[in-house]
């Protein structure tokens, strides 16, 4: 694959230059973005509000919530590789209007299948928006204010969920779950009307035809590894709709790479993940969006069944990750074009790995929020230090005619991650606590020592058939709850530390080559990087 000559890239890019203008196509791709990533978790503290109102189940409303990312995950490189191919601006238009139209109707939702369809169109509204975000940045800012938009962008990326999880806590205990779907709306109308006069249309030239069994394939992919990874912790690994989803997710993982391997002009070419920049960049955005997932699952069940906090003070706990995350991803990429690519991602998955640790280490109920506190706050350094230079590394390693697509992998790899993290530190621990409460069931019934062994949040359900033995049995399984957190961050310690080595063994060279040289560079940015 070649890069498109720096001549014929300005013809097809109207970079702005106007400071103005620069900040309102900055505000307008952070707050579609912020629509898009907080609308992941937006509906996870209203479940009880759901159940009741609509009479939806359990199942119902894992649906509910899963279909939104399963559509969004499925359909990113597709359309990524849309938004290069027939305008970048169309595509973000559209789906700013299908992303508004979709919320104000799961707003409306009456019933579980109206709002489960809601979601899933928001879904696919979400990967129309989500990568052309990314794209518009990169085609539009010149190079010496690319990597700090970009930077800005990522810290966006990351502070998303837990802005989503805020709001939607406060919406839930002061007004009604109708009102959930207000935010990710008027986000996404604001964006709209910012986008309209501030963002060029930009597109390339392609003489070939467009991969559409490539697309079809991506999207049973990841689609399928997606609801696997979800289904899983919930239904259990052998359930035939988990191995469902996983087998065809594997297969066509499969049948992507030995499909794109055969064409010339593939959605996306397999082949440059032999480059060190695109597979530093990609796994470190992989495993830290599925740690600090995994982090988001397990910090509000320790504050809320531990601590005894409130969904909105559990929500208000995670905000001090904000206030950390977003300035140093900012940051970061000066900070990456003076000391290297391989050295600024090795000191942010070290104090990654340095802040798991602390939790494992200092996190006890006696010690309340402030035995998590310092572990939060080195983590969130690692985070931002990580995010947008791995988000710099993945957009540069693909010519600039692919900056929809390496956008979409971008958001792929985050949303992948992110799926993973919570399927695998949450069985870790689920794994952890039903073996350090099993001893507190002994002498009970069978089915009351299964509920309590469910679950901190079954066993404190439990508590009024328990009789005499609710406070030793709800305190054995607060303290189970520490030890299932205690196992979940040394596993973390351990991806971690793996994923630093590689760095350090396998991460880009940034030898003299300035982000500015990389980025103005007649190869794909990749292979500078090598």
């Amino acid at each position: 694959m070649t890069a498109t000559p720096p001549a014929e890239a300005e013809a097809h890019h109207a970079l702005v230059t106007d400071p103005r203008r620069q900040r309102q196509i900055l505000v307008a791709m952070c707050a579609a973005l912020v629509a898009v990533v907080a609308s992941v978790s937006g509906l996870n503290v209203a479940q009880q509000d759901l159940a009741l109102d609509l009479q939806a189940s359990q199942n119902d409303l894992l649906w509910i919530i899963n279909g939104y990312t399963m559509a969004l995950a499925a359909l990113l490189l597709p359309v990524g590789a849309i938004g290069d191919r027939w305008g970048r601006k169309p595509v973000l238009l559209a789906g700013l209007g299908l992303f508004a139209t979709a919320n104000l109707m799961g707003g409306m939702a009456d019933s579980t299948t109206i709002l489960l369809a809601a979601r899933v169109l928001a879904g696919v509204a979400a990967a129309m928006i989500m990568p052309v975000t990314l794209s518009v940045i990169t085609s539009s800012f010149p190079p010496d204010e690319r990597a700090k938009a970009i930077g800005i962008w990522a810290g966006f990326a990351g502070a998303g969920g837990i802005i989503g999880l805020f709001v939607s806590s406060f919406i839930v205990d002061y007004l009604t779950w109708p009102w959930l779907f207000a935010m990710p709306a008027v986000l996404a109308v604001t964006s709209f009307v910012l986008t309209v006069p501030a963002v060029d249309d930009s597109k390339e030239v392609h003489e070939g035809r467009f991969d559409a069994v490539g697309s079809i394939v991506s999207a049973v992919a990841i689609g399928g590894l997606v609801l696997g990874i979800h289904e899983g912790p919930e239904r259990g690994w052998g359930d035939p709709l988990t191995m469902l989803g996983m087998t065809a997710g594997l297969l066509g993982l499969a049948a992507f790479v030995v499909w794109e391997l055969r064409q010339d002009q593939p959605l996306l070419d397999v082949r440059l993940f032999s480059h060190r920049g695109l597979a530093a960049g990609s796994l470190t955005l992989l495993v830290v969006f599925a740690v600090m997932f995994g982090v988001f699952l397990v910090l509000p069940q320790f504050t809320q069944a531990v601590l005894g906090y409130s969904a909105l003070k559990a929500a208000t706990a995670m905000l001090p990750m904000v206030l950390v995350m977003m300035p140093l991803s900012a940051a970061a990429p000066v900070l990456a074009s003076r000391i290297g690519f391989r050295t600024i991602l090795s000191i942010g998955v070290g104090l990654f790995a340095l802040g798991l640790a602390l939790l494992a280490l200092l996190v006890s109920a006696e010690g309340g929020y402030m035995s998590v506190l310092p572990g939060l706050l080195v983590l969130s350094v690692g985070i931002g230090l990580c995010m947008s230079p791995a988000t710099t590394i993945i957009t540069e390693s693909l010519p600039v005619t692919k900056q929809g697509v390496a956008s979409a992998l971008n958001d792929t790899v985050r949303e992948l991650g992110g799926a993973i993290g919570i399927a695998l530190l949450g069985s870790v621990v689920s794994a952890g606590y039903r073996s350090s409460v099993s001893d507190a069931t002994v002498g009970l019934s069978a089915e009351l020592a299964h509920e309590v062994e469910e679950g901190i949040g079954a066993a404190f359900g439990a508590a009024p058939a328990l009789g005499g033995d609710a406070p030793r049995i709800l305190q054995a399984a607060q303290s189970a709850l520490v030890d299932g957190w205690q196992l979940s961050m040394w596993f973390g310690v351990g991806v971690a530390a793996a994923t630093l080595g590689y760095l350090v063994l396998r991460g880009p060279r940034q030898g003299d080559i300035a982000a500015e040289d990389v980025l103005d560079a007649d190869l794909p940015a990749g292979e500078a990087l090598l």
